[in-house]
This record gives C-alpha cells, structure tokens and sequence, in this order.
C-alpha cells in the first residue's frame, strides 16, 4: 500500500517536472538543506540558451510590467499548503444528493486545495474581488513568512485577532499589495479552466489597467476577449467632480481560438423582435431590412450599376458607394424574393433579412446599459426583499448581470467558480438560469468568513460574517425559485455542500525513545488529530485521489465499521479501529478504484498480513492507500 500525500500539490515541483521533460539538460541535483534529500533545481542560464539564440543579458532593457514582491507572489502561488476542507452538514442543504458547494476560507488556500481535482474542470469563471479604493482589505498575503507561517497567519490581526489591513494611498503600497494579493490566486485559478473556459472580472478605474496587464501575463495578452462597460448606476453623484456611473469587466479566455467557436449568443430582446415583420407576407415569415449598398473603395466594376425598380424607376449609386452584389447576384436575389422594393415597389431596394434564418441569438456587445442587466441599486432592492427588508450587503451584483455572463460561457451542465462569492450573486444566477432553461449548471462559491460591522443591519439582524449571508440568500434564493419554477422539484438543485477550509488532519508525531518500546511504536503511533471524524478524513482524501467534493457518498456498516463508498466505486473507504478480515473483505469485493484505510486501523498482525492477499484474491486492479 502507498502513503497518501495529504498536502495540496507543489507548484514549483510540477514545473520543473514539465521543464525537465523538455529539457533534461535544464536540470541539477542538490540536497535540500532541511530534510537531507535531493531537489531539482533549474539551471537558468542553460534554459535562457535553449530559448534564445543569443542570451539576453539581466540589464538589458525590455518591456516588462513588474512591482515589488512580484517574485514572492509567484513563489506564493506554487507553494504546497497543508490544509484541508472539512464537511459541515449542519449548515449544508440536502448535503447527500447537492452538486453545489460553498467553501468557507481564505480563497488561495482554498484555491490550492481545489486545484488537484478540479484540473480543467470549470467552464467559467466570475470573481468581484475587493476594488483598491483605499478602505479596509482583508486579503493581505505577508511574503516575510515561511510557507508554513503562511498557512497559520495569511493577513494581518489586530488584538482581538481580527484580520485586517488598511490599504491606504499614503502606506505607499497601494497598488503594490492589491497586486500582490491578485496575482497568485488568478495564477492557481488558471489552471482550474476547461480550454474552452474563460474567466470575467469585475474592477473599477483603480486597478484596470493593473489588472489588464496582470491577465496579460497569467492567461496570455492573445487570449484576451473583451472589456465590457457595465452602467452600475443611473442617477448623478453631484458631491463629486465628476459622477462615475460605470464599471468593468474584464473577459479572457483560457484558450481564444477554442472559446470562441462556443461562445453563447444573448435572446433576442423585445426591442430587437419589434424590428421584425412580415408586410409583404412572404412564406419565409418575420424580416428586417437592410441596405444594399456598401463602401466602393474596394469593390469590382461588376458592383456599380443602375438598378431598375419595379415600377420602372431607375436608381443610381450614391457616390463613393457600391452595390453588395453583382448585377447577376442580385437578380437571383430579386426573383427569389429576398429584395425589399417598398410597398409600391418604387424605393431604394433593401434586403431582407429573415428571423428564421439567423443565429438564434445576438452577439453580445461591450457596452452593458442599465435597462439590460440591472445596476447596483436593483440588485439591493432584490437581495432587500429576500431578506424581509434587511439591507444585509451594499453593493451586490444584480442577478441579471451574472446571467449574461452564464449565456455566454454557454454550457448548461458547466462548474462555475467564483471565489470572492460576497453575497452569492453567482450562487443565485445559476440557480436562477437552470430553473429558466432546465441546466444543470453547478457552483462553487468561495468566501473569507470576514466579520461583519457591528453597527451594521446585518450585524444586529444575526449574521455575524459574510458567510453567513452568503449561504442565507442561497437558502432562501432557492427556496424561492423551486415555489416559482416550471420545472418538476426533483430536476432542479437548490441545495449545496458546505465545506471549511482548516488545517490538515494529520500531525506530526514524535517520541523519546524513554516514552514507548520499540515492538509498541507502530501499534501505538496514530497522526491523525483527536478531533477529526471519519467524513473529515474523507473528504481530504477525495482531494488527493481526485473525486470531486460533490461526488455521491453512500455508507454501509460490516462488523460495526462505518465503510464510505463514493462516486460509486470510485474510492471505498474505512477509517474505525479495529478492522478485521471480513471488513477488508467487505472492501475488495466492491471492486473500487481506490481503497483507503489509516495505518492504525488493522486489527491484529494478522489482518494486516493477510490484507494484500484479500485484494489479490478479490479486487487485483483496485490501488489500495494508506494515511
């Protein structure tokens, strides 16, 4: 049997692996000064050579956007971290058969944690993270620490052990640390999209410019797609010099030329249905006319010529125009009935353009006006009434804007991840869409329990953090849209799992050789910490064996021990003491992929003699591991 990991994956180690399969002669030992055992390091110098036909010298100028502790935050995102995420049924809903997860922490832990089995699995990506204004922001990284420092104290606390940190203009870090704080979790989030995923981003004026140039680098400047102007307000600031009334958001593709064969197209709107008609009742049904001319800077002699109506009126080009077809083109057109002439067949000939035959939908555009998907202000008013007149959060996103983001990522069965979840917009526009189009769309939400004000109504009406509200509206959101929804309850998940990210299960275990024999040390040694359940163990070895944190989980119990079967038959496991032959038995006659039981677990010298010939006999291919 092998050892399970229990840790997120190494960054760096991944890489150098990568580079090493391409460049093997990139590649030295060393002996890391801390455990005594080799490491791979790279030989940069040998890597520029193979990458360049000269070598660029380190002074030599070049265009580059960089900022203090950069390198500190790519170091920060390939850093393994030793934490977990532990199940809480108590705040979950339907938790046994939800497909959906809210995932309470700090979101580059979290992220870290995900990123093994959540590889290339999420179509979509939608984050609004803390716009650098200057006013308190939580998600401060300190790059003095240790990677494990790092994990126990990722920000800073004040007496009370609040985390906190004012991002002031005058702490002459301003963009410095907002930078530091985005980087590394837009670099792990990277590798969570599908090739056909993509990633938007709410920002205001402070950081877009930043921000364009940090995707630039981490999802590459040619898989850039848009930046969408969203109309958040409609009424006038007039204490300011000037009212700002937008925002935006910023849209890249994990892969452009994959992505946008699949881009969604928005539904027809009212305004663009009105445009259709059918005067002439042609058997083609609904048209809308458009010109027939265009520029005649690049068109050929056969596109200038006089066109006959008709009642035989004769029509010339305007000048510097052209027809958009040729003369022959264009009489196939008229006997097919495909050229508008006016309703006395006397005006400029038009085309027609037919309902049926167009896309069905229209290309979004960059500009997002007020009346299409809602502004701040709506979006309060709404999250207001589902909360009994409870001004709970100030600045959501309103549901309707999050669903146009959905119709363009266009996947019904797609993960969507947002880790700045805040109020659970994205949460509820899912929900919302799959009630609407009968998807089954799934969400991860990711939130850092941050503190709510104390004078705040949220406060005084219970809600203690951002969490709390976040899974709140999720409830009450869903029970909402079940009550009004067309489809049958059992075709629509409203429910989610929720999950709290935490230290790892193990720890570390050491002896004087006075305090216990050596023929006791392997019976007596047990790493796992005193006040994790067998369900918290399983869910950190979902993790490391890549079933992913909704996976179906179904309980049986053989002699008293609670076995844990997933994914059916994926990974089977049993964490009691005491297990016997018929418990291991029990096990391998499941068939599963994966089998997991504690070191500690064997009953006797005998079971664990015999455990390998159990599996042998009965389940030869199954991989068996330990923890």
């Amino acid at each position: 049997m092998d050892k399970l990991r229990m840790q997120s994956s190494n960054g760096v180690e991944d890489n150098i692996t990568k580079i090493a399969q391409l460049f093997p002669d990139c590649v030295t030992e060393t002996v890391d000064e801390r455990s005594g055992q080799p490491k791979h390091l790279i030989d940069f110098e040998k890597l520029k050579q193979n990458l360049s036909d000269s070598v660029i010298s380190e002074r030599a100028e070049r265009y580059q956007f960089t900022w203090p502790d950069k390198s500190k935050a790519i170091l920060l995102a390939n850093s393994p971290i030793n934490a977990t995420l532990r199940p809480c049924r108590e705040d979950s809903v339907d938790f046994d058969n939800t497909q959906n997860l809210y995932i309470e922490g700090d979101n580059l832990d979290v992220l870290k944690c995900l990123k093994e089995t959540y590889l290339h699995k999420v179509k979509m990506i939608y984050i609004d993270p803390p716009y650098n204004t200057g006013n308190d922001f939580v998600y401060e990284d300190d790059f003095a620490q240790s990677s494990e420092e790092y994990l126990a104290n990722s920000g800073q606390f004040d007496e009370q052990g609040n985390r906190m940190f004012t991002n002031a203009e005058s702490n002459g870090r301003f963009h410095t640390d907002w930078l530091n704080m985005i980087y590394p979790r837009l670099k792990v989030a990277r590798d969570l999209l599908t090739d056909d995923g993509v990633i938007f981003i709410s920002i205001d004026d402070n950081e877009i410019e930043n921000l364009r140039k940090v995707c630039d680098e981490v999802f590459g400047e040619q898989n850039f797609l848009a930046t969408f102007v969203w109309e958040k307000r409609t009424s006038r600031e007039n204490r300011k010099v000037f009212s700002t009334n937008h925002e935006y958001i910023l849209c890249f593709a994990k892969k452009k030329n994959i992505f946008e064969p699949t881009r969604g197209s928005l539904p027809y709107t009212e305004d663009i249905l009105k445009r259709y008609t059918n005067p002439d009742n042609d058997h083609r049904g609904k048209w809308q006319s458009v010109a027939l001319t265009v520029q005649g800077g690049h068109g050929t002699p056969s596109q200038f010529y006089d066109i006959i109506t008709p009642n035989g009126r004769t029509i010339k080009l305007p000048s510097g125009l052209c027809w958009r077809y040729t003369e022959k083109k264009l009489k196939e057109l008229i006997d097919d009935g495909r050229i508008y002439f006016g309703k006395e067949g006397n005006n400029v000939p038009r085309l027609k353009l037919y309902l049926c035959e167009i896309e069905q939908g229209v290309t979004p555009h960059t500009l997002w006006l007020a009346n299409e998907v809602g502004t701040n202000d709506i979006a309060k008013k709404n999250l207001v009434s589902l909360f009994d007149s409870i001004a709970c959060f100030d600045t959501p996103k309103p549901i309707s804007l999050i669903n146009r983001l959905l119709q363009i990522s266009n996947n019904k069965e797609a993960i969507i991840l947002d880790f700045f979840s805040g109020s659970a917009t994205t949460a509820h526009a899912v929900m919302q869409l799959n009630s609407e189009d009968g998807g089954n769309r799934k969400f991860i939400m990711v939130q850092l329990p941050e503190k709510t004000d104390e004078k705040s109504e949220a406060f005084k009406a219970g809600y203690k953090n951002i969490c709390e509200i976040g899974k709140e509206r999720i409830r009450r959101a869903g029970k909402k849209i079940k009550e009004e929804s067309p489809l049958t309850t059992q075709d629509l998940d409203t429910g989610f799992r929720v999950l709290k990210l935490d230290s790892t299960n193990m720890q570390d275990i050491y002896y004087s050789p006075k305090d216990i024999s050596q023929a006791d040390l392997f019976s007596q040694v047990d790493n796992v910490k005193p006040d994790r359940t067998g369900e918290d163990l399983l869910f950190q070895v979902m993790l490391e064996l890549g079933a992913t944190l909704d996976s179906k989980i179904e309980t049986t119990t053989v002699a008293g021990k609670t076995i844990y079967n997933v994914a059916e038959g994926y990974l089977v496991a049993c964490f009691d003491p005491d297990v016997t032959d018929d418990v291991v038995k029990a096990i391998a006659q499941m068939q599963p992929a994966y089998a997991v039981l504690r070191d500690t677990s064997m009953k006797d010298d005998s079971t664990a003699t015999n455990f390998e010939q159990i599996f042998k006999t009965y389940s030869p291919d199954t991989v068996t591991k330990i923890l």
